[in-house]
């Protein structure tokens, strides 16, 4: 008889080989391929003695980042140049200032949050399209609308603090 590792759910200690071997060769939910030069590609990293009876189900599977920040939608300014701090504090990365002055999406270089100018608005609602949402959506890795605090950052930063609670961040 079979035991399970979910405690009184009953479920058996088994998978079927061929939903493993999908999740064995997948990078991640997300993305099926490498994304980096030196990554591994997972169908040969995860091989040998060490993988052999391991349920694949079971184990961490992180999203791709990459394709997770382009379910972000642009922030649209009036600026020609806004700065960027990855909402500053501890989590933050340096600050950056990016020219939005062309009419095109012009992305963080740290964190890849997309930034545009309003007058080019019309122009990148025209192109057929965009490797950006224009408009906020309802995907998963989209951050809420109700996350993004609208009011000027402390560090200097034209992008408002990103907070889960709806207050801001304080500084310390």
């Amino acid at each position: 008889m079979p035991t399970s590792s979910e405690g009184s759910f009953d479920k058996a200690l088994q998978e079927n080989p061929e939903d493993g071997e999908k999740m064995r060769v997948m990078q991640a939910p997300n993305k099926s391929g490498v994304w980096s030069r030196s990554q591994q590609p997972r169908e040969r990293a995860m091989v040998g003695p060490r993988f052999e009876q391991t349920i694949m189900e079971d184990q961490p599977r992180p999203l791709s980042a990459m394709e997770l920040i382009h379910q972000q939608p642009v922030r649209w300014t009036k600026n020609k140049v806004v700065s960027c701090d990855g909402g500053g504090g501890p989590l933050g990365h340096p600050r950056i200032f990016i020219n939005t002055d062309k009419p095109q999406i012009a992305s963080c270089t740290y964190c890849g949050v997309p930034y545009a100018n309003n007058r080019h608005r019309k122009h990148l609602e025209s192109l057929p399209a965009t490797p950006f949402p224009l408009e906020p959506t309802n995907a998963a890795g989209a951050l809420p609308p109700s996350h993004l605090i609208s009011g000027g950052a402390k560090t200097g930063s034209t992008e408002p603090y990103q907070s889960n609670t709806g207050k801001p961040l304080e500084q310390r």
